[in-house]
């Protein structure tokens, strides 16, 4: 089935609004706890992995649930109605920076944390779901995750030069006003943007979900071999991608010595970087095997971030600018692949077990990208605690060396891994159509 281009920005839209807060988690949100709200380091590992890791639980639980419910409007649209108010309030009420005691603002940092990922759940797992019943044409897919990752870069410039430059405007002097309102301004546009892809978007299939149980659909995941690979690729690249993500502003802050300064414009030459990558995996995937694209990006990722380490220094400022450009462009090439390639895999496991594993198998999907997020979130806060990272002041040796590390060769391992571990994975598109030609022949015959 052949999607229009609105629809397929409707689809966009909807990604957009989730990554106003995830880019927000990922990029802006360990920085903002350690040096504008005040927490100290290693409470914001702790907090950042007990948060996700309750989260990651909850994901598959949603996507149980969303198998069962069928309405008018269809499986997983009205979620996107439902729940686009009340995601946008979650993001307001989780930059507000109380002025209270440490341990009570602490206690407001998890509760607000907390209500933002379980509200983030019930909103993201019928949205990633989505992609399985507007279309069933594998480029299609494809096509409609490149729309989508354009826009969720098009909300990483929002977050990442908009809501700095807003929490300077807005906040006149008071950085946590500031970002407290406009992220507050985020939230609201989230919640529209949410509300736009239930208007422009449609559930053409509605698959037969058979009645099981909560264990044998996990016995069924279980023998799915190119999810359960899906499943550990997205937990290691969450494990690179958030660590470099979130220290690149300390990166520019205090390794470059540009200040608060140079944390929009280095950040937003990632996000660039981002956009381009998706246009560019958009085009190379007509001609390109997108497993073998997939791979090998994630390869040139490694290799770059061990130029950088060992190439940039503190005065290399372009250098720098350059290393993290090319980064991100290669590391976020895999993006829409991967994300279309979760139906695949679900179509992949009714073939090979005779039963069709959705709602549990996307959530599935979202417990390891939380899970990782856990524990690349965890890991960061406890090495800028380890190399005696102190906010808002000229940092030690020691700090300057392991913001590099962070940045650069820590990362580069999940990456060289995923690039190995994708060598498994089988689902391209040619064997992709033979797939779907023996499920139908299936359902023909049944």
């Amino acid at each position: 089935m052949k999607l229009s281009v609105i629809e397929k920005v409707g689809f966009g839209a909807g990604d957009m609004a989730v990554n106003i807060i995830i880019v927000a988690m990922q990029l802006i949100l360990a920085w903002f706890y350690t040096d504008i709200y005040g927490l100290h380091a290693v409470d914001v590992g702790v907090l950042f992995i007990v948060v996700r890791t309750l989260d990651a639980i909850i994901d598959p639980l949603m996507g149980i649930y969303t198998d069962k419910v069928n309405t008018r409007w269809g499986r997983y649209r009205p979620y996107l109605l439902w729940f686009a108010l009340p995601f946008g309030f979650a993001i307001y009420l989780m930059f507000i920076t109380p002025d209270v005691d440490y341990t009570l603002k602490l206690a407001w940092a998890y509760f607000t944390y907390i209500l933002m990922t379980v509200i983030y759940t019930a909103i993201t797992i019928p949205y990633i779901s989505l992609i399985g019943v507007i279309t069933d044409d594998p480029q299609e897919r494809l096509s409609a995750n490149g729309y989508r990752f354009v826009m969720t870069k098009i909300a990483a410039f929002l977050v990442t030069i908009v809501v700095p430059l807003m929490a300077v405007w807005l906040g006149q002097g008071n950085k946590a006003q500031g970002y407290q309102i406009a992220m507050g301004i985020m939230g609201l546009l989230g919640a529209l943007l949410f509300i736009f892809c239930f208007f422009t978007t449609r559930e053409r299939s509605r698959p037969e979900v058979p009645a099981m149980t909560l264990a044998q659909q996990f016995r069924l995941l279980l023998r799915n071999d190119q999810w359960l690979l899906l499943g550990f690729t997205i937990l290691l690249l969450m494990c690179g991608y958030v660590i470099r993500g979130s220290v690149a502003a300390y990166y520019a802050k205090y390794f470059l010595n540009g200040g608060d300064a140079l944390i929009s414009p280095f950040l937003t030459t990632g996000v660039v970087a981002s956009i381009l990558a998706m246009i560019a995996t958009t085009w190379l995937t007509r001609s390109v095997d997108k497993i073998k694209l997939f791979r090998y990006s994630q390869i040139m990722t490694f290799i770059l971030s061990l130029g950088m380490y060992f190439l940039v220094g503190q005065d290399s400022l372009w250098l720098a600018f350059i290393f993290y450009f090319l980064i991100n462009f290669f590391c976020d090439m895999q993006m829409p692949v991967f994300w279309s390639s979760i139906a695949e895999a679900v179509d992949y496991g009714e073939k090979k077990t005779g039963k069709r594993v959705s709602g549990l198998a996307f959530g599935g999907i979202l417990f390891f990208q939380k899970f990782g997020m856990g524990i690349a979130g965890g890991v960061l806060g406890f090495l800028l605690n380890y190399f005696d990272y102190q906010p808002d002041v000229t940092q030690s040796a020691k700090a300057l060396s392991g913001i590099a590390l962070m940045m650069t060769l820590i990362p580069a391992l999940f990456h060289l891994i995923v690039g190995l571990l994708m060598k498994r994975y089988i689902i391209n598109n040619a064997y992709y159509i033979e797939l779907k030609a023996a499920l139908a022949d299936r359902s023909h015959h049944a």
